[in-house]
């Protein structure tokens, strides 16, 4: 008999699937390791994800990075003595939906942190409603308004795009000698800043864009976008696209106009659901990313781990939540509190900490990484170039 990936996933120890009116929304439950016994009380984290829904594939990124995470801190003694363990609502990958799932788990008095949705789009949706709670978040949505909005609740987990936007242009610019551009992003809170900020490292290298066009996200026919870059003369793309499946739509419309230019994306791009639903479509393309298994040690091991938990290649959406559990695990720790403002001071404190996404020293503002990486597309293998760190 044939067992679905569903059936595969209610026969994994830990697991409570439940119905409800807004989707299908679970709680893991991570199995106690180490020298955990029965009568330990867990320690609790929350956590909005996409479980259904256009990010499904997201999601299950970053709850699978989360999980190899808490595996690894309850084997190494827990938080504060007591294992994690996680109750995760579905976001279902919209605005509406984030702001619903944190609802459900602010009401649960005993999670002292949590862990944001995946998108910028969502993460700002529910803000206002983490800084009215006053308990720290890990994000990864790349908007650095995010961290630079007076929310001291909101600390990330990846590098904004105020660095990503600098690494494409370089690449464009000075590794692949490309002058006219045109951008295309998603016009929602990551695409548009995302563009801002390229348009502005783009002017820094003295390069004004022959095209700048926006789509709105979950399109079904790119057509006119394609046929805009191909009528603009551009010989080089820049992209903020924030799902897969849009990137995949474009990627094929693309090629089927004969469309072949150079391509620098964000790190959508290079995502591992990007890579399935658009097959040899990108190849060639170049990403800027923050996970790579090849830019250093930390990122290696986790890419071993997590290959050998799930049988498959990790991207920066099971590699940024796995470092915010482990960041979150050493903060709780450090201040020896559940308090917010305690574990809020902790992670400010962290300096120098070698995670799988870079090695974090967390600003004032609450960003963790200061730089990003370019990768190529190597007939589907994501072939690492270079590494490059921002003061700022």
């Amino acid at each position: 008999m044939k067992i679905t990936e569903s059936q595969r996933q209610q026969q994994r120890p830990g697991w409570v699937h439940k119905s409800g009116l807004a989707g299908i929304v679970f709680a893991s439950v991570m199995t106690l390791l180490g020298s955990f016994t029965l009568a330990s009380e867990p320690l609790k984290i929350g956590m909005t994800s996409a479980v259904i829904g256009t990010g499904i594939g997201s999601g299950r990124a970053q709850v699978q990075g989360a999980e190899l995470a808490a595996r690894e801190v309850n084997q190494a003694g827990g938080v504060l003595g007591r294992p994690l363990q996680f109750a995760i609502e579905n976001d279902q990958s919209t605005n509406a939906g984030a702001v619903l799932a944190f609802e459900k788990l602010s009401q649960e008095g005993d999670i002292p942190a949590f862990i944001g949705p995946i998108r910028s789009m969502q993460i700002l949706a529910i803000a206002q409603d983490v800084q009215k709670l006053g308990k720290p978040m890990m994000i990864v949505g790349t908007a650095p308004e995010l961290t630079h909005m007076g929310n001291p609740w909101l600390f990330r987990c990846r590098p904004n795009d105020s660095y990503s936007a600098r690494v494409i242009a370089d690449c464009g610019v000075n590794a692949l000698g490309k002058k006219k551009w045109a951008i295309v992003y998603s016009d929602e809170a990551f695409g548009a800043s995302g563009n801002k900020y390229l348009i502005e490292a783009l002017k820094a290298l003295g390069v004004t864009p022959a095209l700048v066009r926006s789509y709105s996200n979950n399109w079904q026919d790119s057509t006119p976008v394609a046929t805009a870059v191909q009528q603009s003369g551009a010989e080089i793309l820049g992209t903020y696209m924030a799902f897969e499946s849009d990137l995949a739509i474009f990627a094929s419309q693309l090629r089927q106009l004969g469309i072949n230019l150079a391509w620098v994306g964000s790190a959508s791009i290079a995502s591992t659901t990007a890579l399935n639903f658009a097959g040899d479509t990108l190849d060639g393309s170049y990403g800027a990313v923050d996970f790579n298994r090849d830019t250093g040690p930390a990122a290696q091991e986790f890419a071993v781990r997590y290959q050998a938990a799930y049988g498959s290649e990790p991207d920066f959406f099971a590699s940024s939540a796995y470092d915010a559990v482990h960041l979150l695990a050493l903060a709780i720790n450090n201040a020896g509190s559940l308090e917010p403002q305690k574990i809020r001071e902790a992670i400010l404190s962290v300096k120098g900490y070698a995670g799988a996404e870079g090695t974090y020293s967390f600003d004032p503002n609450g960003d963790g990484l200061h730089g990003d990486n370019i990768v190529r597309n190597d007939h589907g293998k994501l072939v690492f170039i270079k590494h490059i760190d921002f003061n700022d």
